[in-house]
Order: C-alpha cells, then structure tokens, then sequence
C-alpha cells in the first residue's frame, strides 16, 4: 500500500518538476505554459527548488533511570513499554451505544507524579488517570485514532503510537431495533 502511494506521489510530482515557459499573446497577456507555441517567442522561466523535509525518524527509546532519579518528577524518564492493548486490529470494534474500554500496557510501573491522558482524533479525552484502564463513552460511529500519552504537571513525558479502530454502532433505524409486532387473536 505505501508502495502505491509512494509512486502516485512520483507521478504527481512529474509535472511540477516540468519546464515552465512565458510568453505574450496577441491581446497582450502574459501567459504561463509548459510547452512553448509554435511560432511565438516564449522565455523558459527558472522556478526555485522546491521546499522538503527528511522522512522523519523511528527512535527507540531506552530508559536509563539512576537511584538520584526515582524520586525526581523533573527528570522522567520515557517508558520502555506504553501502547494500547485488546483493541482490534481488522476488524470493527463493536459498540452499540459508543462505550468500551481501552487497556494500557506500560512498562515500568507508572510513577506516583505521572498520569495517563488518553487522545482520541489527536484531543484529550476525559480526565487523566493513573489506571490501565481507560473509559471511553459514546463515541461515535466511525473511523477513529487513539493513543494515550504520560503527563507530569500537563507536560507530556511520552506519547504511545495511534492505533486507528472503526467503531460500529447500530443505526437507529434498524430494523432490530424496531417493536416486534404483536400477534392477532384468532377470530
């Protein structure tokens, strides 16, 4: 999949990278094109490079914590393990009124002077907490990223990966939610 992304990028771009070529036309408007009339002097015109970045890069990160650091909150040290857990993968998360709860494994034990704030669609969701256990309540249908992150006094120590999940709810029209229609009496 990224592999086809990656090309129609390439391809998309083929354009951009093409010459560009200005001319005056007989009404006396300055026209841009890439492929110069027949005819007509046109001047090739010298575009600036284009602005990129780097991919960025996956670090992995290894706690190293002294004794002179347990008891220290300015000094946390990044968790060696912090993601989501029990959440499907493929599949759709079925939840019909939107409610279910979220696992967090984290390695090290969570320290006393952090919190776990879960972010679901990139936004805080709910209050902070120090259990594994996250409630999330009527979210609603559809495609949604969570993460959770570790707070100390509201600055993030470290961000899980997103997890992206589709939530499935009933529609208020189905026909299961419907009353079931009573039984005639025989005459």
């Amino acid at each position: 999949m990224r592999l086809i992304f990656a090309t129609v990028l390439l391809i998309s771009a083929l354009p951009a990278a093409a010459q560009i070529f200005q001319y005056t036309d007989a009404k006396g408007n300055k026209v841009f094109t890439d492929k110069p009339p027949l005819g007509v002097e046109a001047s090739n015109i010298e575009l600036a490079p284009t602005n990129s970045l780097p991919a960025p890069q996956k670090s992995t990160v290894t706690p190293e914590m002294s004794a002179d650091d347990e008891g220290n909150a300015e000094s946390a040290t990044p968790y060696s393990v912090l993601k989501l857990i029990g959440l499907p993968d493929e599949e759709a998360l079925r939840a019909n009124n939107g409610t279910f709860s979220v696992q967090v494994e984290i390695s090290p034990k969570l320290a006393k002077q952090h919190r776990l704030q879960l972010l679901i669609d990139g936004q805080a969701y709910g209050a902070t907490s120090t259990s594994t256990s996250l409630q999330v309540d009527n979210l609603e249908r559809g495609e949604h990223r969570l993460a959770v992150q570790v707070l100390a006094n509201d600055q993030v120590v470290q961000s899980s990966a997103e997890h992206t999940i589709t939530v499935q709810r009933v529609h208020t029209g189905s026909p299961a939610l419907r009353p079931k229609p009573t039984p005639r009496s025989a005459p």
